[in-house]
């Protein structure tokens, strides 16, 4: 099986540390607008305790993807590339 991509196994770690404790604290009893609040900065101060590995991989692929030297050319990109060059040579004939 492949592994998940870096950036969805991220989001549904940040998403698992926020839901977790607003169940809980909604089974608990607590008031919902107070149990959201409360499970937002649990997940946020957690991930940012126990999600640093992949919060730093996640940056360095969007890095990577970002200062690519050569950009990524993908088979459709070649026929649209090969259309308008067509196109071009008809215009000037």
């Amino acid at each position: 099986m492949k592994a998940l991509p870096v950036w969805l196994r991220y989001t549904l770690l940040r998403v698992l540390l926020f839901a977790a404790p607003l169940v809980v604290l909604l089974v608990a009893g607590v008031t919902p607008w107070i149990s959201v609040i409360v499970a937002a900065l649990f997940g946020f101060s957690a991930s940012l305790i126990f999600l640093r590995r992949q919060r730093e991989e996640l940056a360095q692929g969007i890095y990577e993807a970002r200062h690519r030297e050569q950009p990524v050319v993908t088979v459709d990109d070649e026929a649209e590339d090969s259309a308008v060059d067509e196109a071009e040579q008809r215009r000037s004939e």
